[in-house]
């Protein structure tokens, strides 16, 4: 689970002697190898602190990728396993100030505060509240936000989720979802159960951040939530449902965002008229984004594009849509194991990637029994068209 700091850690990680013992520690290598020569020393040198010193420089190294500011960075490994991620928190804050501009916002689980650094600095928002039950992530939250350059004034409380201190314009939650044994996906199982969240901020405009595995749908049908769920993927990697409990009606809303400020996104108001199933050039597998929220009809609309079935979220068509990858199609197979291996072995195929929807097969399990030997990269889309499975071999995915 990692290193539990304590409120002495952070105290001593944020005073000058403790940044300069960061700076020397983060010259290490604190590989689980290296480690068991390093950290004699350094226990020698810092004592008590040589634990938080090292769980803090290897954090922010793993932060590098997901955070703005991680040099400076106060987390624990588990606190930035939640955190969201800056282009995503930054996405977000936009469409609020969009929304509502000039609002309070107030994330009543913010945690080390990485949701927090993202609403301070978007110029639309006029004041940001921070609240959390842990006064150690508090006081991380605190010395993240004085190292972000934040704009808009900001105030943290230690506070329960459950029980409202402010009269925000907006309220942001994001409940944890894991527990004693491990990542849940169950809407009582989160901390905060998510709907005694929803209960406590009944009639407030409501943003709640949960996994990408969430069931929605329950929670629609079950227990009649009436807003938008917003999926979000971040460089081709599903992150978050966003439930928009304000929106006034039911809808659907796919995000894909990816890191160098590209991206699009595609809505349940948009059309989703198109084509009768066929068989293309190409093969589009749409984002994962896409696929969660249930918006492959209104994508495939967008860029012309047909389902392979109705019921699968494979796409067919002349091109392949700017960004997305596409796999062109060489030739249609069973999906027998001795028909797949005499026409791989025939177009030479010496590696295969295999994309499956619609069948059990297990993609790593079949390529060993393949048995490749040839020279050529290819890749194999198997899935299942009416009643019967179907294979495609194509030539390596591109982007389009």
């Amino acid at each position: 689970m990692g290193y539990e700091f304590s409120i002495d850690d952070v105290d001593f990680l944020r005073s000058l002697r403790g940044e300069k013992a960061l700076r020397a520690v983060a010259e290490f290598a604190l590989t689980p190898d290296s480690l068991l020569k390093e950290m004699p020393r350094l226990r020698a040198e810092y004592g008590d602190y040589a634990a938080a010193l090292v769980d803090t420089v290897r954090t922010r190294r793993k932060a590098a990728g997901k955070l703005l500011g991680a040099d400076h960075l106060l987390a624990s490994d588990v606190a930035l396993q939640q955190a969201t991620a800056s282009p995503v928190a930054a996405h977000r804050a936009a469409d609020i100030a969009a929304r509502r501009p000039g609002a309070v916002v107030h994330d009543v689980t913010c945690s080390i505060g990485s949701e927090l650094m993202a609403l301070t600095a978007t110029p639309a928002i006029a004041g940001v509240i921070g609240s959390d039950i842990d006064p150690v992530r508090l006081a991380m939250a605190d010395h993240n936000l004085r190292r972000s350059g934040s704009r808009a004034p900001w105030l943290l409380a230690r506070a329960d989720a459950l029980a409202p201190a402010s009269t925000a314009d907006v309220v942001i939650a994001d409940p944890a979802r894991r527990n004693a044994r491990g990542r849940t996906f169950k809407l009582d199982e989160l901390d905060p159960p998510l709907l005694d969240l929803m209960a406590a901020y009944a009639g407030r405009e409501l943003v709640v951040k949960c996994a990408p595995g969430l069931d929605y749908r329950l929670l629609r049908d079950r227990f009649g939530f009436g807003g938008q769920v917003q999926v979000v993927s971040l460089d081709g990697g599903v992150r978050e449902a966003c439930l928009w409990a304000d929106v006034t009606r039911p809808s659907q809303r796919a995000t894909v965002l990816n890191s160098d400020g590209s991206g699009y996104e595609v809505t349940s108001y948009d059309p989703d008229d198109i084509d009768d199933p066929s068989i293309g050039e190409w093969i589009v597998d749409p984002d994962g984004a896409v696929v969660r929220a249930g918006l492959v009809r209104h994508y495939a609309h967008r860029h012309g594009l047909r389902q392979l079935d109705p019921q699968i979220a494979y796409l067919t068509g002349p091109v392949v849509p700017a960004g997305e990858r596409g796999f062109r199609v060489i030739d249609r197979l069973g999906v027998s194991e001795k028909v797949l291996r005499s026409a791989l072995a025939a177009h030479d195929c010496g590696s295969l990637e295999i994309l499956v929807r619609g069948l059990d097969v297990d993609p790593d399990r079949l390529r060993k029994r393949l048995k490749l030997s040839g020279s050529k990269p290819l890749a194999l889309i198997m899935t299942r068209i009416g009643r019967s499975g179907t294979a495609f071999l194509c030539e390596p995915g591109v982007r389009g």
